[in-house]
């Protein structure tokens, strides 16, 4: 069954269509990559999937219900998260306290209890920082867990960041660049997580430039141009569709892709 349904999207800034007719769909546990060049409309679309815009135009279903427009906050206690091209970290926390925070929406309890510190309220930060230890496990970070995320290397804080979304406990992940600005070793790494991550059942929806990544991770790529889907299909036919070569990759394409 498809977790995430995209029908006909679309949406237009001062007369310039940004995202016009975007369809495609994402199974559980799949890795779905969009490509395509700098302006082709890729963080739009991302942004319309997780509530930073409202489309225009179409619809988006999660796990079958509607939730086109809907704002982030909402979205995640649906099961969606995100992370952005910009890294949004508390350089200042601790790399525990980081992940920590992306367990706010799981959390139940009363201001004042927090306030005037009540067992109850030390047991719910025990918990997430239980939690967060193990997320921090998973993604490699564990012996960083106390030191300021100020000290770590720009990939560890790209895997933080990941982290930091699986906290929200999402079944659908999008990740914007998550590789953007990593060296070759910080890359596989990140490769190697993205991939566990959507083989413990969780969507992902990614959006990334290093093509032997996309090529080597994803089931499904789309590809956009200018706002429009000029392609879509797996990684062997995205990599021979002429108006992907013409249009995106150029005539080292093949090379590029293997």
């Amino acid at each position: 069954m498809n977790l995430l349904e995209v029908n006909n999207i679309g949406i237009s800034f001062g007369g310039v269509r940004a995202v016009n007719g975007v369809s495609f769909a994402l199974k559980e546990g799949h890795i779905l990559s969009v490509i395509g060049p700098n302006g082709a409309g890729k963080t739009t679309l991302f942004n319309m999937l997780s509530g930073v815009y409202r489309p225009m135009t179409g619809q988006v279903l999660l796990a079958g219900q509607d939730v086109t427009g809907m704002p982030a906050h909402l979205l995640a206690r649906r099961g969606m998260s995100r992370t952005f091209q910009n890294l949004q970290i508390f350089s200042n926390m601790t790399v525990l306290e980081n992940v920590a925070s992306g367990f706010h929406l799981q959390e139940k309890g009363s201001l004042i209890a927090d306030l005037l510190r009540f067992p109850s309220a030390k047991r719910r930060v025990q918990e997430s920082e239980d939690k967060a230890y193990e997320l921090l496990k998973r993604v490699r970070l564990e012996q960083a867990a106390y030191r300021t995320a100020n000290a770590l290397s720009y990939g560890s804080l790209k895997r933080l960041e990941i982290a930091r979304a699986l906290a929200l406990e999402p079944r659908l992940l999008l990740l914007d660049e998550p590789a953007a600005g990593c060296n070759a070793v910080e890359t596989e790494e990140i490769e190697h997580l993205v991939a566990e991550v959507a083989e413990s059942g969780i969507a992902i929806l990614l959006v990334e430039h290093d093509m032997k990544m996309v090529m080597r991770i994803s089931q499904h790529i789309v590809v956009l141009d200018h706002g429009e889907k000029i392609a879509e299909g797996t990684p062997q036919e995205v990599s021979k569709h002429p108006r992907v070569i013409e249009a995106y990759l150029g005539a080292s394409a093949t090379e590029e892709m293997v």
